[in-house]
């Protein structure tokens, strides 16, 4: 099925002040689909979640969340969607299992307590008090909880903080299967490898605006890769073949080490080892990489910053 459980367009969202966190944002996720939406601190993140999850409404534009507004028709959608927030503040005094058993004992359909606390690999904690908890396994309680109800759209907030590796590998493996069987998720996350790895789409948020966004293959695409090397002593980038040949789209020299930036990474890579070996140089440190998610999301951002900045002196001009 293809048709759209989050639809967005044109959020705005301001604070006392007149703060504007959110400033037009428009997006949409299909059903079964993991979109996750990423951004430096202070890029919005949170403030259009929560629009979406209900808990506020929009200064601006229109949000859908399953075919309804999830503010104003908040109980048509409440038991449909799961969320699990940065932090739950469950009561510390309580148990695990009383915890996950008040949780059931306040959504429409849940699932069983035990099956729940099975899911998330807390089956053997169930008597321990909620404040003995270490920080991945509050972090597996939060995410407990927003299983409960077997939701059709899960809101993750920055799900795998405090887990160690094996914790959150096995987290995505789970978040995996749940998009499997059909159920949406909108990640928010601040590790890059856990959005690339999960993702079906994105979107990068700078600003309280979209930067970027798009299927992670053609964001990650959309930026040069780099090829990086040292020369002997006597040797400059005039000694290279026209760079223009080699498909290179810039280049820069930092500390000695000369940055090749391509979109034709076999293309300069060939060429440039071609040469190396027909002149009998050596390449110091050479590094061929291609274009990673993490070096995207840092390039959009710097853009995303500049423009702004550019944008902020013309209109003071």
């Amino acid at each position: 099925m293809t048709d759209q459980v989050i639809d967005v367009t044109d959020l705005r969202r301001v604070y006392g002040g007149g703060f504007e966190a959110v400033r037009g944002v428009s997006f949409s996720v299909g059903r079964g689909q993991l979109f996750a939406l990423l951004g430096t601190n202070g890029a919005g993140k949170t403030s259009t979640v929560e629009l979406l999850e209900g808990l506020a409404a929009p200064a601006g534009g229109r949000v859908r969340v399953l075919g309804h507004d999830p503010y104003t028709e908040r109980g048509a959608v409440r038991h449909r969607i799961g969320v699990m927030l940065q932090e739950g503040g469950f009561p510390s005094e309580l148990t695990v299992a009383e915890t996950i058993r008040m949780w059931a004992a306040c959504t429409s359909g849940a699932r069983p307590a035990a099956e729940a606390l099975a899911i998330v690999g807390l089956s053997k904690r169930t008597d321990v008090r909620v404040k003995m908890l270490s920080g991945g396994e509050k972090r597996r309680l939060d995410l407990a909880t927003a299983l409960i109800g077997r939701p059709e759209v899960l809101f993750l907030d920055e799900p795998t903080t405090g887990l160690d590796a094996e914790g959150r590998c096995e987290t995505w493996e789970l978040v995996r299967a749940l998009r499997d069987n059909g159920t949406t998720v909108l990640l928010t996350t601040h590790y890059l490898e856990e959005a690339e790895n999960l993702a079906d789409r994105l979107a990068i948020l700078h600003q309280g605006r979209i930067a970027a966004e798009g299927r992670v293959a053609d964001v990650v695409a959309a930026q040069p890769s780099q090829v990086s090397f040292t020369l002997p002593d006597g040797y400059f980038v005039g000694d290279l073949p026209p760079l223009g040949e080699l498909g290179v789209s810039g280049h820069e020299t930092v500390d000695g080490r000369i940055r090749l930036r391509t979109h034709e990474l076999q293309r300069t890579a060939t060429g440039l080892l071609l040469w190396a070996r027909d002149a009998q140089v050596e390449l110091g440190g050479l590094d061929v990489r291609a274009a990673s998610l993490e070096e995207a999301f840092l390039r959009i951002a710097r853009d995303a910053e500049s423009a702004a900045d550019a944008a902020e002196k013309e209109t003071v001009a």
